[in-house]
């Protein structure tokens, strides 16, 4: 239990500590600066000739802050000197935002820090604009604190804030200066990842590529240039080349969704730059990794570059204003905020607007949803107008298909109809004869055929004419079909000739049907224009299975028999197959 309560109770401690610590006031250094042009000489044990020469001497000059001291005229090598402040401290630190571009600080004849290497002419190469936290000694108040500082940059000095604080107030500072663009990084990662695996999957990928090129490039510059990069991976350049990248990457991953909004302004122009912001990329980071120039002189041709690209995109787009759409409009406005965003932050880079934080995490974070919001908007809108198109286009399939049913049936239809006597025909008949005699075989049924055959119909058309027979022959069709049962189908066999076949009918059920049929013809009188024609007589042939044969399909040739017989015996009668 004793060793326990100590474990407990000492993360509550140190807790405490840090928030006393984080609750002390920071001190800002923005008074009693001085700087010097040049690069002093070193005296034989190492220590700068500066450091000890007194601090009234007249080579010395006042300077509201610690950068770009007037009358630079190509000089590279500058220093600056302050005398640090009384005041009670814990684990004192001095902060800087940054350093263009290499320094050693000096506290008095002591080196306490040191970024960058210095040759022997006292220059060096750009090591990376880290922020820094430089320890002070505990007896350092009123003793002097000087920077060396070497630029071949557009700047030279100290840039940012420069504050005297406690040590983990200021982490505790920077973790929560860094929450934000950790968390927007964060997310811009994810919306990147979700818009390439669109990209891959959808078909309008150039608009997926641009949002996801935009967000990764934005999440890998904010990730970079956020302080608490640092003390994840302690690498200046590294994070800095990554920043380069992400930032020279906008105006292209901007241009690709500029281009694919206004596509049908046909944006040439557009087009061509984010192709020189590639190029840029490429050959930028390219002759910075190979040594050929440093990476800091790269930031400030792209920010003319940009500053121009800016300019000129924005005016192509609002050449167009009148012709763009909400969607597109919505898009220019998102655009032009963050564009601006991006001009006050290189504004304050270059020192042509005093040093502030300027919410670049917020621009990007802010044109990113923009430009998703739209795109899901329009997606919802193009699914909604391809659900009409595909309930459109299955309302029309359904009703050709319909159509084509029909058709179908009527072709059908045709196929097995006498085209003349609007009975079935003999194709009809030799399907149904097929389907009927297996029927009976099956189930061991009667089945029975009556062949019909108009008397002297060749005669009757050389008198009456064509026109007549076919009257006669759609009147016998019609009278055949309304006499005999429902389940007895009428056929017409060509010409004069018609059968009957009867499922289920012995023959002299059938003989039955055909007398009175033969009765109610001799009653029929058949017109043509007016006209009442001759009487007309038919002959009938019966056959029947199982009575006449073993095999239903032979009845055809048995009932042709019986038909013929009944033409030789005098016409005008029916005949059973014997």
């Amino acid at each position: 239990m004793r060793r326990l309560l100590p474990s407990l109770l000492a993360p509550l401690l140190l807790a405490a500590l840090l928030v006393s610590s984080a609750n002390a006031m920071a001190l800002d250094l923005d008074e009693g600066w001085e700087y010097r042009w040049g690069d002093s000489p070193f005296l034989a044990e190492g220590t700068p000739a500066w450091v000890e020469e007194p601090k009234s001497e007249d080579a010395w000059h006042t300077i509201a802050y610690p950068a770009n001291p007037p009358d630079r005229d190509g000089r590279q090598n500058a220093w600056f000197r302050l005398t640090l402040p009384e005041g009670e401290w814990r684990d004192p630190v001095l902060y800087i935002d940054s350093v263009d571009l290499i320094t050693q600080a000096w506290l008095g004849d002591e080196l306490i820090y040191q970024h960058g290497h210095f040759d022997a002419r006292g220059a060096g190469r750009f090591e990376g604009w880290p922020w820094h936290m430089i320890s002070l000694p505990e007896e350092f108040a009123g003793k002097t604190l000087y920077f060396r500082v070497f630029s071949d940059y557009t700047a030279i000095g100290l840039w940012g804030e420069v504050k005297l604080m406690e040590r983990p107030e200021l982490l505790a500072d920077i973790l929560e200066r860094s929450a934000v663009d950790l968390v927007v990084s964060a997310f811009l990662m994810l919306l990147a990842l979700l818009a390439f695996v669109f990209a891959l999957v959808q078909a309008n990928r150039r608009s997926f590529i641009g949002i996801g090129l935009f967000a990764l490039a934005s999440s890998i510059m904010l990730l970079a240039e956020t302080q608490a990069s640092q003390l994840l991976l302690d690498m200046p350049l590294l994070w800095d080349y990554l920043a380069a990248a992400g930032y020279f990457t906008l105006p292209v991953a901007m241009g690709l969704m500029l281009e694919h909004w206004f596509a049908e302004q046909r944006p040439r122009l557009l087009r061509r730059i984010w192709q020189l912001h590639l190029g840029y990329v490429a050959g930028a980071i390219g002759l910075a990794i190979s040594g050929v120039i440093d990476l800091s002189i790269t930031f400030p041709l792209f920010d003319v570059l940009l500053m121009v690209s800016l300019i000129v995109m924005f005016t192509t787009i609002v050449m167009h204003l009148g012709m763009l759409n909400g969607e597109q409009r919505l898009i220019v406005l998102s655009y032009g905020l963050f564009a601006l965003v991006l001009l006050v932050d290189m504004a304050v880079a270059h020192g042509l607007l005093g040093w502030r934080q300027v919410p670049v995490n917020g621009g990007a974070l802010g044109f990113a949803l923009a430009i998703v919001l739209i795109s899901l908007w329009h997606y919802r809108q193009t699914q909604r107008e391809l659900q009409r198109l595909n309930h459109s286009l299955e309302q029309q399939v359904a009703e050709r298909t319909q159509a084509l049913e029909e058709m179908v049936m009527k072709l059908k239809a045709f196929s097995y109809e006498d085209a003349l006597t609007g009975v079935h025909n003999r194709r009809y008949f030799d399907e149904l004869l097929q389907h009927e005699a297996a029927l009976a075989r099956r189930n061991g049924t009667p089945l029975s055929l009556a062949m019909i055959d108009i008397d002297h119909f060749k005669r009757f058309n050389d008198l009456e004419g064509h026109e007549a027979g076919d009257t006669v022959l759609i009147g016998l069709g019609r009278l055949l079909t309304h006499h005999f049962r429902d389940s007895d189908e009428v056929c017409r066999m060509g010409g004069e000739e018609f059968v009957v076949v009867m499922p289920g009918a012995t023959a002299p059920m059938v003989e039955a049907r055909l007398a009175e049929l033969m009765e109610i013809l001799d009653r029929t009188r058949f017109r043509y224009r007016g006209r009442v024609l001759d009487p007309l007589t038919i002959s009938c042939g019966i056959a029947s299975y199982p009575e006449h044969a073993c095999e239903p399909l032979t009845l055809i040739g048995l009932a042709d028999k019986a038909l013929y017989s009944a033409k030789h015996r005098g016409r005008a009668r029916v005949e059973t197959y014997a």
